[in-house]
Protein backbone atom coordinates (compact mmCIF):
# COMPACT_ATOMS: atom_id res chain seq x y z
CA UNK A 1 0.00 0.00 0.00
CA UNK A 2 1.67 3.19 -1.21
CA UNK A 3 0.69 6.25 0.81
CA UNK A 4 0.84 9.82 -0.50
CA UNK A 5 0.47 12.68 1.94
CA UNK A 6 -1.57 15.70 0.86
CA UNK A 7 -2.69 18.88 2.60
CA UNK A 8 -4.49 19.11 5.95
CA UNK A 9 -2.70 15.95 7.20
CA UNK A 10 -4.60 13.79 4.71
CA UNK A 11 -3.13 10.62 3.27
CA UNK A 12 -4.29 9.10 -0.01
CA UNK A 13 -3.51 5.61 -1.22
CA UNK A 14 -4.70 2.59 -3.17
CA UNK A 15 -5.57 -0.50 -1.14
CA UNK A 16 -5.58 -3.91 -2.82
CA UNK A 17 -8.62 -5.92 -1.75
CA UNK A 18 -10.21 -9.20 -2.83
CA UNK A 19 -12.63 -7.20 -5.01
CA UNK A 20 -10.12 -4.86 -6.62
CA UNK A 21 -8.07 -1.79 -5.84
CA UNK A 22 -9.90 0.77 -3.74
CA UNK A 23 -8.76 4.37 -3.43
CA UNK A 24 -9.00 5.95 0.00
CA UNK A 25 -8.20 9.19 1.78
CA UNK A 26 -7.48 9.07 5.51
CA UNK A 27 -6.81 11.38 8.42
CA UNK A 28 -6.03 10.82 12.08
CA UNK A 29 -5.64 7.77 14.28
CA UNK A 30 -7.82 5.84 16.69
CA UNK A 31 -11.19 4.15 16.23
CA UNK A 32 -12.01 3.83 12.50
CA UNK A 33 -14.85 5.82 10.95
CA UNK A 34 -15.60 4.78 7.36
CA UNK A 35 -17.22 7.46 5.16
CA UNK A 36 -19.28 6.44 2.11
CA UNK A 37 -20.19 8.99 -0.57
CA UNK A 38 -23.26 9.63 -2.69
CA UNK A 39 -23.65 8.99 -6.43
CA UNK A 40 -21.69 10.03 -8.47
CA UNK A 41 -19.20 11.57 -6.06
CA UNK A 42 -15.93 10.28 -4.59
CA UNK A 43 -13.93 10.69 -1.38
CA UNK A 44 -13.79 14.39 -2.31
CA UNK A 45 -17.29 14.75 -0.85
CA UNK A 46 -15.59 14.41 2.54
CA UNK A 47 -12.49 16.45 1.75
CA UNK A 48 -13.26 19.06 4.40
CA UNK A 49 -14.83 16.59 6.85
CA UNK A 50 -11.83 14.24 7.03
CA UNK A 51 -9.42 16.52 8.92
CA UNK A 52 -12.18 17.47 11.36
CA UNK A 53 -13.02 13.85 12.22
CA UNK A 54 -9.32 12.99 12.10
CA UNK A 55 -8.81 14.93 15.32
CA UNK A 56 -10.56 12.13 17.22
CA UNK A 57 -10.72 9.08 14.95
CA UNK A 58 -9.09 7.26 12.08
CA UNK A 59 -11.32 8.82 9.42
CA UNK A 60 -11.38 6.87 6.15
CA UNK A 61 -13.18 8.05 3.01
CA UNK A 62 -13.28 5.48 0.22
CA UNK A 63 -14.19 5.68 -3.45
CA UNK A 64 -16.99 3.19 -4.07
CA UNK A 65 -16.14 0.60 -6.74
CA UNK A 66 -16.74 2.24 -10.12
CA UNK A 67 -16.36 5.79 -8.79
CA UNK A 68 -13.46 8.14 -8.21
CA UNK A 69 -10.17 6.28 -8.61
CA UNK A 70 -11.35 2.86 -7.40
CA UNK A 71 -11.51 -0.07 -9.80
CA UNK A 72 -14.73 -0.82 -11.64
CA UNK A 73 -16.60 -3.80 -10.18
CA UNK A 74 -15.99 -7.15 -11.84
CA UNK A 75 -19.66 -8.08 -11.37
CA UNK A 76 -22.84 -6.11 -11.97
CA UNK A 77 -23.01 -3.25 -9.47
CA UNK A 78 -25.35 -3.65 -6.53
CA UNK A 79 -25.70 -2.29 -3.03
CA UNK A 80 -24.73 -5.72 -1.73
CA UNK A 81 -21.54 -5.75 -3.81
CA UNK A 82 -20.59 -2.24 -2.73
CA UNK A 83 -21.12 -3.21 0.92
CA UNK A 84 -18.95 -6.29 0.45
CA UNK A 85 -16.23 -4.11 -1.09
CA UNK A 86 -16.34 -1.75 1.88
CA UNK A 87 -15.81 -4.70 4.22
CA UNK A 88 -13.00 -5.93 1.98
CA UNK A 89 -11.34 -2.55 2.44
CA UNK A 90 -11.69 -2.74 6.22
CA UNK A 91 -10.22 -6.25 6.10
CA UNK A 92 -7.24 -5.02 4.12
CA UNK A 93 -6.76 -2.18 6.61
CA UNK A 94 -7.00 -4.73 9.45
CA UNK A 95 -10.01 -3.02 11.01
CA UNK A 96 -12.45 -5.66 12.35
CA UNK A 97 -14.98 -3.06 13.56
CA UNK A 98 -15.79 0.49 12.54
CA UNK A 99 -18.36 3.22 12.71
CA UNK A 100 -20.02 3.57 9.31
CA UNK A 101 -21.17 6.94 7.93
CA UNK A 102 -23.01 7.19 4.63
CA UNK A 103 -24.59 10.03 2.66
CA UNK A 104 -27.37 9.38 0.10
CA UNK A 105 -26.12 6.28 -1.82
CA UNK A 106 -23.48 5.85 0.84
CA UNK A 107 -26.22 5.67 3.46
CA UNK A 108 -27.90 2.85 1.55
CA UNK A 109 -24.60 0.97 1.41
CA UNK A 110 -24.20 1.59 5.14
CA UNK A 111 -27.64 0.06 5.77
CA UNK A 112 -26.61 -3.10 3.95
CA UNK A 113 -23.28 -3.29 5.77
CA UNK A 114 -24.94 -3.01 9.16
CA UNK A 115 -27.70 -5.50 8.35
CA UNK A 116 -25.37 -8.08 6.81
CA UNK A 117 -22.56 -7.97 9.39
CA UNK A 118 -23.87 -6.40 12.61
CA UNK A 119 -20.89 -7.53 14.67
CA UNK A 120 -18.60 -5.35 12.57
CA UNK A 121 -20.48 -2.04 12.93
CA UNK A 122 -20.18 -0.18 16.23
CA UNK A 123 -22.22 2.87 15.24
CA UNK A 124 -24.17 3.92 12.16
CA UNK A 125 -24.80 7.39 10.74
CA UNK A 126 -27.30 7.67 7.88
CA UNK A 127 -27.15 11.09 6.28
CA UNK A 128 -29.83 12.00 3.74
CA UNK A 129 -30.85 8.37 3.45
CA UNK A 130 -33.54 7.56 0.88
CA UNK A 131 -36.35 5.18 1.81
CA UNK A 132 -36.37 2.49 -0.86
CA UNK A 133 -39.45 0.30 -0.71
CA UNK A 134 -41.76 -1.36 -3.23
CA UNK A 135 -43.59 1.90 -3.92
CA UNK A 136 -40.37 3.74 -4.72
CA UNK A 137 -39.08 0.90 -6.89
CA UNK A 138 -42.32 0.94 -8.89
CA UNK A 139 -42.29 4.72 -9.16
CA UNK A 140 -38.71 4.85 -10.46
CA UNK A 141 -38.82 1.79 -12.70
CA UNK A 142 -37.87 2.90 -16.21
CA UNK A 143 -37.67 6.58 -15.28
CA UNK A 144 -34.78 8.77 -16.32
CA UNK A 145 -32.50 9.46 -13.37
CA UNK A 146 -31.13 12.91 -12.58
CA UNK A 147 -27.59 12.37 -13.89
CA UNK A 148 -28.64 10.59 -17.08
CA UNK A 149 -27.66 12.76 -20.04
CA UNK A 150 -26.79 11.78 -23.59
CA UNK A 151 -23.22 12.72 -24.49
CA UNK A 152 -23.01 15.18 -27.39
CA UNK A 153 -20.00 16.28 -29.39
CA UNK A 154 -20.70 19.96 -28.71
CA UNK A 155 -20.56 19.38 -24.95
CA UNK A 156 -24.11 20.62 -24.41
CA UNK A 157 -24.80 17.60 -22.20
CA UNK A 158 -22.47 19.11 -19.61
CA UNK A 159 -24.58 22.24 -19.44
CA UNK A 160 -27.68 20.08 -19.10
CA UNK A 161 -26.15 18.09 -16.25
CA UNK A 162 -25.08 21.29 -14.49
CA UNK A 163 -28.60 22.74 -14.86
CA UNK A 164 -30.26 19.61 -13.48
CA UNK A 165 -28.11 19.63 -10.37
CA UNK A 166 -28.01 23.38 -9.75
CA UNK A 167 -31.41 23.65 -7.96
CA UNK A 168 -30.19 21.26 -5.27
CA UNK A 169 -27.01 23.22 -4.53
CA UNK A 170 -26.49 26.52 -2.72
CA UNK A 171 -27.11 29.49 -4.99
CA UNK A 172 -23.99 30.82 -6.71
CA UNK A 173 -21.66 28.22 -5.12
CA UNK A 174 -19.71 27.38 -8.24
CA UNK A 175 -17.03 25.40 -6.39
CA UNK A 176 -19.41 22.73 -5.08
CA UNK A 177 -20.95 22.18 -8.50
CA UNK A 178 -17.54 22.04 -10.15
CA UNK A 179 -16.46 19.35 -7.70
CA UNK A 180 -19.63 17.44 -8.53
CA UNK A 181 -19.00 17.74 -12.28
CA UNK A 182 -15.44 16.43 -11.97
CA UNK A 183 -16.67 13.32 -10.16
CA UNK A 184 -19.62 12.83 -12.50
CA UNK A 185 -17.41 12.93 -15.59
CA UNK A 186 -14.95 10.50 -14.02
CA UNK A 187 -17.78 8.10 -13.16
CA UNK A 188 -19.01 7.98 -16.77
CA UNK A 189 -22.00 5.67 -17.16
CA UNK A 190 -21.95 4.89 -13.45
CA UNK A 191 -23.09 8.47 -12.76
CA UNK A 192 -26.57 7.40 -13.82
CA UNK A 193 -26.34 3.69 -13.02
CA UNK A 194 -25.54 4.37 -9.37
CA UNK A 195 -29.01 5.85 -8.92
CA UNK A 196 -30.61 2.82 -10.55
CA UNK A 197 -28.67 0.53 -8.23
CA UNK A 198 -30.17 2.36 -5.25
CA UNK A 199 -33.67 2.16 -6.70
CA UNK A 200 -33.37 -1.63 -7.10
CA UNK A 201 -32.41 -2.23 -3.46
CA UNK A 202 -34.88 -3.89 -1.08
CA UNK A 203 -34.21 -1.61 1.88
CA UNK A 204 -37.47 -2.42 3.65
CA UNK A 205 -36.15 -5.96 4.22
CA UNK A 206 -33.01 -4.66 5.97
CA UNK A 207 -33.81 -1.63 8.10
CA UNK A 208 -35.62 -3.60 10.78
CA UNK A 209 -32.63 -5.85 11.41
CA UNK A 210 -30.32 -2.95 12.33
CA UNK A 211 -29.53 -3.15 16.04
CA UNK A 212 -26.52 -0.87 16.55
CA UNK A 213 -26.80 2.76 17.70
CA UNK A 214 -28.01 4.79 14.72
CA UNK A 215 -28.13 8.48 13.93
CA UNK A 216 -30.32 9.65 11.03
CA UNK A 217 -29.36 13.10 9.71
CA UNK A 218 -32.08 14.93 7.75
CA UNK A 219 -30.93 18.02 5.80
CA UNK A 220 -34.01 20.24 5.70
CA UNK A 221 -33.41 21.65 2.19
CA UNK A 222 -32.90 18.28 0.51
CA UNK A 223 -36.30 17.55 -1.05
CA UNK A 224 -35.32 14.02 -2.04
CA UNK A 225 -34.81 12.71 1.49
CA UNK A 226 -36.04 15.12 4.13
CA UNK A 227 -39.70 14.03 3.78
CA UNK A 228 -38.81 10.35 4.28
CA UNK A 229 -36.27 10.74 7.09
CA UNK A 230 -38.89 9.96 9.77
CA UNK A 231 -39.72 6.71 7.95
CA UNK A 232 -36.06 5.69 7.87
CA UNK A 233 -35.59 6.52 11.54
CA UNK A 234 -38.89 4.92 12.51
CA UNK A 235 -37.89 1.62 10.92
CA UNK A 236 -34.73 1.35 13.08
CA UNK A 237 -35.43 0.67 16.72
CA UNK A 238 -33.85 3.21 19.04
CA UNK A 239 -32.49 5.46 16.28
CA UNK A 240 -32.04 9.20 16.74
CA UNK A 241 -33.27 11.69 14.14
CA UNK A 242 -31.50 15.05 13.81
CA UNK A 243 -32.31 17.77 11.30
CA UNK A 244 -29.67 20.08 9.86
CA UNK A 245 -31.32 23.36 8.95
CA UNK A 246 -30.44 24.56 5.45
CA UNK A 247 -28.65 21.36 4.55
CA UNK A 248 -28.90 20.44 0.87
CA UNK A 249 -27.93 17.50 -1.35
CA UNK A 250 -24.17 18.19 -0.97
CA UNK A 251 -24.44 18.33 2.84
CA UNK A 252 -20.96 17.02 3.83
CA UNK A 253 -19.09 19.48 1.62
CA UNK A 254 -21.72 22.23 1.98
CA UNK A 255 -21.67 22.24 5.79
CA UNK A 256 -18.56 20.28 6.84
CA UNK A 257 -18.30 21.72 10.34
CA UNK A 258 -21.91 21.03 11.26
CA UNK A 259 -21.84 17.59 9.62
CA UNK A 260 -18.59 16.57 11.27
CA UNK A 261 -19.82 17.85 14.62
CA UNK A 262 -22.92 15.66 14.56
CA UNK A 263 -20.92 12.61 13.47
CA UNK A 264 -18.12 13.20 15.98
CA UNK A 265 -20.40 13.65 18.98
CA UNK A 266 -22.57 10.64 18.13
CA UNK A 267 -19.73 8.23 17.33
CA UNK A 268 -17.65 9.31 20.31
CA UNK A 269 -20.55 8.59 22.65
CA UNK A 270 -21.04 5.11 21.18
CA UNK A 271 -17.45 3.88 20.96
CA UNK A 272 -16.08 5.34 24.20
CA UNK A 273 -14.07 2.65 25.90
CA UNK A 274 -14.36 0.16 23.02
Amino acid sequence: MSVRKVGSNLERCFVTTRLGRIHVAMAGTGFPVLLLHQTPRSWDEYRDVLPLLGRDFRAIAMDTLGFGDSDSPAADPSIELWAEAAFALLDALEEPRAAIVGHHTGAVIAVEMTASAPARVSALVLSACPFVDAARRARHDGMRVIDEVEARTDGSHLTKLWARRQPFYPADDIDLLQRFMVDALRAGEMAAEGHRVVNRYRMEDRLGSIQCPTLVIAPTADPHVHPVAPRVAGAIEGSILRELSGGMVPLPDQMPDAFAGLVRDFVAAQVAGK
